[in-house]
């Protein structure tokens, strides 16, 4: 979603404080979309960007400081309140650490109804407001397709206690984890499942590579945090973990352990130490998901089931029993050569050794060239094409 030109009364402006170190996205650097993805092919990518995040020459807060407010809008409390009804309940579309999310309704300056959401921080998070200010500083500065757009903030200070609160653009089809594990949604198709994990690989090699100022580690990929468009278009949100990656000379960054249990890397919960190639560990848990079906930890399974990681790799890729780990929701509508490549690429993602796993420009690559390999029939499909019936079954809509 684009910026719009808002109405605005200007009332209580003065009220609301911009944080300090917190704005503004260069122009885009990627490639406008040019598929269901949400981005550019990968042979469409930057030139420079292997050599981006090598040598890193300014921080964040330097860009963030120098860019201004180009973009970023300031809201006031009153005007979030009104657009959110209140804040009202009826209006709430997710929850979390951080706060509740609402569905909220602006007038643009031409007179039409504009749908965003706005994320407000629970008062009570004692690390919320270190990562509301993250967001405003890493989605002020980082422009892709398959980022979601921070079109504003409001921060305003008051004996009740500090207001903090974003404003994005609007996600009407929820998120990966909801269409993945929620039964009350249809199952995604196959090609749909490939397609949105190539923008969200995307997204990661934009983050990794694609910024010439400075290289971005995530820290939280997993399905909840890849929110889906009108189109199905993917988008990374919250980057309340985020953080920068290490200066020229540097192999990592040590910071404390943070992230989502079952999706951060063993080596960064070992040692500390954080790199893009955590990033692309998790990345390789989300493919096993779209597979199986399965979130990476369900304790309501049984014992050998309940993690993951362990249980696919009783059926490794080339395995008779492959098929064994695959979404029965799937139907059997998946080329079976090409889940066998997921696989394989969700098990180099997955490599003990850091170094060993693939980039994520090289991720891209390899799923865009598993979705160019042909579906099987549907099943129960005559030699003629159709469903045994006489009748030719209807395109897949995704």
């Amino acid at each position: 979603m684009g910026c719009f030109a808002f109405k605005s009364s200007g009332k209580g402006r003065s009220k609301s404080q911009r944080p300090a170190g917190a704005k503004t996205p260069p122009p885009s650097r990627s490639p406008p979309a040019s598929d269901s993805s949400g981005g550019g092919g990968s042979g469409q990518r930057s030139k420079a960007s292997s050599a981006a995040a090598s040598t890193p020459t300014r921080s964040i807060q330097e860009l963030s400081d120098e860019r201004g407010a180009q973009r970023l809008r300031v809201f006031d409390l009153e005007e979030l309140r009104s657009a959110t009804n209140g804040f009202s309940r009826a209006l709430k579309v997710g929850e979390g650490g951080f706060g509740s999310v609402y569905r909220a309704f602006f007038r643009s300056a031409g007179g039409g109804r504009v749908v965003l959401a706005v994320k407000r921080l629970n008062q009570r998070s004692l690390q919320g407001h270190k990562q509301w200010l993250a967001e405003v500083q890493f989605l002020g500065v980082l422009e892709h397709p398959n980022l979601v757009k921070l079109i504003g903030y409001c921060a305003v200070d008051s004996e009740a206690g500090k207001n903090r609160l974003l404003v994005y653009e609007f996600m009407p089809n929820k998120s990966l984890d909801d269409h993945l594990f929620n039964r009350a949604h249809p199952p995604l198709s196959w090609r749909l499942r490939l397609q949105i994990m190539i923008g969200a690989a995307r997204g990661l090699d934009y983050l990794h590579e694609g910024v010439p100022e400075v290289q971005v580690i995530y820290r939280d990929f997993k399905a909840s945090n890849i929110l889906l468009d009108a189109d199905f278009k993917p988008k990374l949100s919250d980057f309340g973990l985020a953080r920068e990656g290490p200066t020229e000379g540097k192999t990592h960054v040590s910071t404390a352990v943070v992230g989502t249990h079952g999706y951060a890397a063993p080596d960064y919960i070992e040692t500390g130490h954080l790199t893009a190639k955590s990033d692309v560990w998790s990345f390789g848990v989300v493919l096993y998901e779209i597979l199986t079906g399965r979130r990476s930890l369900e304790r309501s399974r049984p014992a050998e089931e309940q993690k993951l990681l362990a249980w696919v790799r009783q059926h490794p890729p080339e395995s008779a029993g492959f098929r064994a780990i695959m979404d029965p929701r799937l139907g059997g509508r998946y080329p079976l050569a090409a889940a066998r490549d997921v696989a394989r690429l969700a098990d180099r993602c997955l490599g003990k050794n850091p170094k060993e796993r693939p980039a994520m420009r090289d991720v891209v690559d390899e799923l865009e060239r598993v979705l160019q390999m042909e579906p099987p029939p549907p099943p129960h499909a005559d030699k003629k094409g159709g469903d045994g019936n006489g009748r030719t079954p209807p395109s897949a809509k995704r």
